[in-house]
């Protein structure tokens, strides 16, 4: 990967239709790099999750138009929520097999231009119409019932073993899980007021996230990302190309993707799948994946991690830009990803791991910077166009690498002490499909 660009994701962007925010990203992905031309550019892969929210069928090739690549190839991409991280990896596939040299990946969503009850129609479409859909399944319901199941089976059955009565085990339970889940959210509306390309910058104690509007119990407004109007792109070329542009480019090194049903009363219990530095005694009680864990997730890390070399993720790791469309999800996703095992994800949270050192945010992070989670704000913080997500988390992390955040933001709090690598997430629907991609600080 040799450059990028973002939009601000905003609420809408009632001046730019798709067409232009995707040129306005590309125009500041190419203009540090004056020698990469529209003309050197082989084909590209352009990302959109709904023709509902565009109202354009084929919206993809008008974006083709707009930014002048006819008549090279394209192909448009769609995978719910990991739609820009498909996007990322099918330019990736494209340069890795020789079919291009240089290949632009691009990505939009514009979300504003219906109610927001639409909205969630719309990207409620994405659960099973045959089953799911018709029992009135917004996906913050979805997400409400596993993260209830998950509490049950790490902090009631955990913490809270000795607490007799149910209702009151349960209760408290509920109350500890959320406490945690606020803390994520603090961290990454915290972490985006220093991030200009972030929808919702905030500080906010966890007091505010736990009294924010309840949408579905447990998960209040602050702990759910909104629609969002935006648009990122990436430029990613072979290393004999990468060395024309840049002495500081981005090293593509793992790619993985998992799948999994997309009815959750589907989903078959089985063993856990094992990250190399686990043990198939730590989850010999666990019946996975349930509700409360995400298969392909951890079908995704694996692959993703085996490709890369990489062994122990917290070792190997400086940072992941992680698909955060609720405080829940991002717990869960610790453990799929192996950063703690499985049950540990609250306690995770309470020892600071995933939070950036020299930040305040309120409450004791004893160890923060050990693996900063969503250093950017993630998508709680930063909007979530879906289209583009994947693609800003990419832009992000690319930016994280180059050690040029202070440059692109504006600001040099979110700059990582020179990272070697990081990786990026994302996820779609209640985890039927998920990609994560690992990127390593190049050649200098």
């Amino acid at each position: 990967m040799v450059t990028g660009g973002v939009t601000k994701f905003a609420k809408a962007h009632p001046a730019m239709d798709f067409r232009l925010m995707v040129k306005r990203a590309y125009d500041y992905a190419l203009k540090g790099i004056p020698n990469l031309t529209a003309d050197r550019i082989d084909g590209t892969r352009i990302s959109y999750f709904s023709d509902h929210f565009a109202r354009q069928l084929k919206a993809a090739s008008m974006v083709q138009d707009y930014l002048g690549m006819n008549p090279k190839g394209s192909v448009r991409l769609e995978w719910g929520g990991a739609t820009g991280g498909e996007c990322f990896q099918a330019a990736y596939e494209a340069v890795a097999s020789g079919r291009m040299d240089i290949c632009l990946g691009a990505g939009f969503e514009t979300m504003s231009r219906v109610a927001t009850w639409k909205g969630n129609e719309f990207i409620a479409l994405a659960s099973d119409t045959n089953f799911d859909f018709p029992l009135g399944g917004f996906y913050t319901g979805y997400y409400a019932l596993m993260v209830v199941r998950h509490i049950y089976e790490y902090l009631r059955l955990g913490r809270f073993r000795g607490v007799t009565d149910e209702r009151e085990a349960q209760r408290l339970a509920i109350a500890e899980g959320s406490r945690i889940m606020s803390q994520v959210s603090v961290k990454n509306h915290l972490n985006a007021l220093h991030n200009p390309y972030a929808q919702y910058p905030k500080r906010l104690t966890v007091e505010d996230v736990l009294k924010s509007e309840m949408i579905s119990y447990p998960l209040t407004r602050e702990q759910i990302c909104t629609m969002s109007d935006g648009a990122a792109v990436v430029v990613l070329c072979t290393e004999e190309r990468a060395k024309e542009f840049t002495d500081r480019p981005v090293r593509v090194l793992g790619v993985g993707c998992g799948t999994d049903t997309m009815r959750l009363a589907d989903r078959p219990f089985g063993k856990v799948p094992l990250m190399p530095h686990e043990k198939p005694k730590d989850y010999e009680e666990l019946r996975y994946p349930g509700v409360h864990s995400f298969r392909a997730g951890r079908a995704a890390g694996i692959e993703a991690y085996r490709m890369a070399g990489i062994t122990n993720p917290n070792r190997e790791l400086d940072f992941i830009e992680l698909h955060d469309a609720y405080a829940s999800s991002e717990i869960q996703t610790y453990e799929d990803l192996g950063l703690c095992k499985y049950g540990e994800g609250y306690g995770f949270v309470e020892r600071g791991d995933p939070f950036l050192k020299g930040i305040d945010y309120g409450f004791p992070t004893p160890k923060a910077g050990a693996i900063p989670v969503n250093p950017s704000g993630g998508l709680i913080a930063c909007g979530h166009p879906v289209g583009a997500t994947g693609l800003m988390q990419a832009v992000f992390a690319f930016w994280q690498l180059q050690g040029t955040i202070p440059k692109h933001f504006g600001d040099p709090t979110l700059q990582l002490a020179k990272p070697r690598r990081g990786a990026i997430h994302s996820h779609a629907g209640t985890g039927s499909s998920v990609t994560v991609s690992i990127l390593e600080r190049g050649f200098r």
